[in-house]
């Protein structure tokens, strides 16, 4: 596996550019910026449809040869074979309790597992890596048996292949594995690894050539600028881009892809439905809570212009001066007079 520290590349060289606005992310990817947001995101026409697609990335990653090449080259290792356990994976613990779909689930030879997905979209919080965290425990509790010992946990590997750079340091990949804080050469070898590609950190560069990181793989190079966009180059990501092409002729891929689009679609204008009909009972509630506190003000402040007036009108009574009822009441001395003239006491 490839561990050597990344050597960061000059301001000169680097092009990667963040702003906020409105809560949108903006990533400067080939000459165009595109825009990522998870709330607003809509998935594509099948026609226009990339390997970025969840969808159409499984469905490529289906190819036991590219899948298998994929991993050894991000990895930086050697696997004799792979098997997908089911056709798509999901994870339920309990009938309760919040189940994962995972894009690509496999494992080799020797026992080890593998997940890899493919993510569009930064929430720009903790959300992602703390859903790291949870495909973790998810995975090992689908590992392990009841009565088996933990030694028996295989290692597991999750890989998250990013378009955007999800630390911001400009590395092509980020390599987490749990360490001793007081000694980083001391790792807990729990078997435990979660690492996160940045198909940006090629943006500024045409080729390996040119690229600061030499450990990073050729292939994996060519691999995520595909990602951003560009044509295929290299034999690996040629044969992913005409596998890409063979899905996408499919037509039961196709009419499949468009009931997902659709299924899609529904979840949201129902997630959008309830969050208005929440939006607008909290509205009322406030509404009515609002109604409540200007009804009391006001309650308040006309029994205490009554109460004024009550005492005014005992002091005309008392024959005493309207710029000494003004001081004591409160009451403007234009509202005394109009007070006399009211109850005649002239």
């Amino acid at each position: 596996m490839n561990t050597a520290k990344y050597k960061l590349p000059t301001t000169k060289d680097w092009h990667y550019s963040r702003e906020l606005d409105l809560d949108v992310s903006r990533f400067l990817v080939h000459d165009k910026t595109k825009l990522y947001n998870a709330s607003q995101y809509h998935m594509p026409k099948w026609q226009d449809a990339t390997i970025t697609e969840n969808f159409l990335f499984e469905k490529v990653m289906h190819n036991k040869r590219i899948c298998k090449r994929l991993i050894e080259k991000i990895l930086g290792i050697t696997i004799q074979s792979i098997e997908f356990p089911e056709a798509e994976k999901s994870i339920s613990i309990r009938r309760d309790s919040k189940s994962v779909r995972l894009d690509v689930y496999v494992t080799d030879d020797t026992g080890r597992v593998y997940d890899i997905e493919m993510q569009c979209t930064n929430p720009f919080d903790d959300e992602l890596v703390k859903r790291t965290r949870y495909y973790q425990g998810m995975v090992d509790m689908d590992l392990i048996d009841k009565g088996m010992n933990y030694t028996e946990l295989n290692s597991t590997y999750i890989i998250f292949i990013c378009t955007f750079d999800l630390f911001g340091l400009g590395y092509p990949m980020y390599t987490f594995r749990n360490v001793c804080l007081e000694d980083n050469t001391l790792e807990l070898n729990d078997g435990t690894t979660k690492l996160f590609l940045n198909s940006t950190s090629v943006i500024p560069y045409d080729s390996p050539d040119t690229f600061p990181y030499s450990n990073l793989d050729n292939d994996i190079f060519y691999f995520l600028q595909y990602i951003n966009g560009h044509a295929p180059q290299g034999k690996f990501v040629n044969e992913i881009d005409t596998e890409v092409g063979k899905v996408k002729e499919n037509k039961e891929m196709e009419k499949s892809y468009m009931t997902y689009a659709m299924e899609i679609e529904r979840h949201r204008r129902e997630a959008k439905n309830i969050g208005i009909a929440i939006g607008r009972e909290e509205g009322l509630a406030a509404g009515r809570k609002e109604g409540l506190s200007q009804g009391l003000k006001q309650g308040q402040a006309a029994g205490s212009q009554l109460r004024a007036q009550k005492i005014a009108l005992s002091m005309l009574e008392d024959k005493a001066s309207i710029a000494l009822i003004s001081k004591y009441t409160g009451l403007s001395e234009q509202e005394i007079r109009s007070l006399t003239k009211e109850h005649n006491l002239l």
